[in-house]
């Protein structure tokens, strides 16, 4: 069975996994917990908290929260590492690999002091584990194969169980076969929330992870040799136009944090506010030191959070600020045309391919509201609209939507803001003025510089080649 938008359902009988005696040895593990799926790619409710100490839930972009058992004194989850299909954006759907029906898996959620349990199934095609980046915890269970346990054979369940010892932003990810596994997308958040409720509470607190894929237009699964060259830049697997917007209500306080599981760094800016960063994987940063920002760089294997007051109504985009990471599907080979006439060869190849459209000699901006033929299972590298126009947008972008009068647990998207009247930018139909431009400096041929060249690779016989 699969979860609801509103209701965690169970996945799998115990009797269909593993006997307990094949799990765990102790007595208090007595049965496995159900391990609940999620199909559905838009963001779910917070799961407040009904026992022990109360925290504010976070809720997960395009994502959900694992349900724990209470079994006497621990918390028990069950991860379900499995092959999964993620939607990237509504017309394109990728293979990966995930937990529980989804890449991301679910977001796990407990209290410092905790004493958690959880049970990972491997039903992917080959071995892996689970380590707990950030946490602290006994050796045994840092989850790395071959060096601190044996490798979950296919089919078989693993137990790993530790003590929270602090709170703050974690994350979970494979140790096993690493670079594949999350090439494919193997990964998912860690909250643990503060022992008291007070503690840097805030009204809303969102979480993502950054990650990305190469996966060819037309194809559905990651080329995971890829190092560098990827080309979809994605939150919790989700490409704009398809990532959840933040919805905030005006006065909140609101926290959002996010861990970089890529292959490079993405400095995340945010409009219309500054923030001060509040906590990274290591810990919390002190309030008294605390600094603020309008964008914050966040490295590879690194989390980072941050706080604001969401005083500001309106529709601000928040997006890594590599201009290149808010794109979709995008070809690395693609020639650059400015400044290049097309009109005569454009004529003569229409005698051949009647339906040809010559592009960018005036830059890239007409495809942001061009419909055109795409292969199959593909993203255009500009898409998404907004109540102006095409917002020339794809990877890793959203909308933090601020609105006066929401309720606390509203996150439904209200819509586009309607703006105070006089408050957006707006076409002169004043007197126009000629403004003098710089003259095009013509090249001298005469005084050109011939450069050499060495490409790697082109020595051949203690010779090279001249570009």
């Amino acid at each position: 069975m699969t979860i609801s938008r509103r209701t965690f359902l169970g996945a799998t009988g115990a009797a269909t996994l593993v006997s307990a005696t094949a799990v765990s040895g102790r007595t208090q593990a007595a049965s496995i917990p159900e391990a609940p799926v999620m199909r559905e790619a838009t963001m779910q409710p917070p799961l407040v908290p009904t026992t022990g100490p109360d925290y504010q839930p976070v809720v997960t972009l395009n994502g959900w929260t694992l349900p724990p058992r209470i079994n006497g004194d621990w918390k028990e989850f069950h991860l379900v590492a499995e092959p999964v299909v993620r939607e990237i954006a509504p017309g394109m759907v990728a293979h990966l690999w995930g937990y529980n029906g989804q890449s991301p898996g679910p977001t796990i959620e407990a209290v410092e002091g905790d004493k958690v349990r959880i049970f990972v199934t491997n039903k992917l095609p080959e071995h892996t584990t689970i380590h707990w980046h950030g946490q602290l915890l006994p050796c045994g269970m840092d989850g790395v194969g071959g060096l601190t346990q044996p490798h979950i054979p296919v089919g078989k369940t693993f137990v790993y169980e530790f003590q929270l010892r602090k709170s703050g932003t974690f994350m979970y990810h494979p140790h096993a076969d690493e670079m594949v596994q999350m090439a494919m997308g193997m990964m998912g958040f860690f909250v643990v929330h503060p022992r008291d409720p007070t503690f840097r509470r805030v009204d809303r607190d969102f979480v993502f992870l950054l990650n990305a894929y190469d996966i060819e237009p037309g194809a559905y699964v990651p080329k995971v040799n890829t190092m560098l060259d990827f080309n979809l830049w994605t939150w919790n697997s989700r490409a704009f136009p398809g990532i959840d917007p933040f919805v905030c209500a005006k006065g909140d306080k609101v926290r959002i944090r996010f861990g970089n599981l890529t292959m490079t760094n993405h400095p995340i800016h945010m409009h219309g506010y500054d923030f001060k960063v509040s906590c990274t994987d290591g810990g919390w940063v002190p309030e008294e030191a605390a600094w603020p920002e309008v964008s914050i760089d966040c490295a590879v294997g690194q989390m980072r959070a941050f706080d604001f007051v969401a005083d500001a109504e309106g529709d601000w985009a928040i997006h890594c600020h590599k201009s290149h990471h808010t794109m979709n599907a995008m070809g690395h080979d693609v020639r650059t045309w400015i400044g290049v006439n097309k009109k005569d060869i454009a004529g003569k190849i229409r005698q051949l391919v009647p339906d040809y459209m010559p592009m960018g000699s005036t830059g890239m901006a007409e495809m942001g509201d061009m419909e055109m033929p795409l292969p199959d299972n593909t993203l255009p590298m500009m898409t998404g609209f907004g109540q102006f126009g095409p917002i020339e947008m794809g990877g890793m972008f959203s909308v933090v939507k601020v609105r006066a009068g929401l309720g606390s647990d509203d996150y439904a998207d209200p819509g586009w803001f309607e703006h105070p009247e006089g408050t957006v930018s707006y076409e002169w139909k004043g007197e126009s003025k000629n403004v003098a431009r710089a003259p095009t400096a013509p090249v001298d041929a005469e005084s050109a510089v011939e450069v050499r060249v060495i490409k790697p690779g082109s020595r051949q016989g203690g010779g090279h080649s001249n570009h």
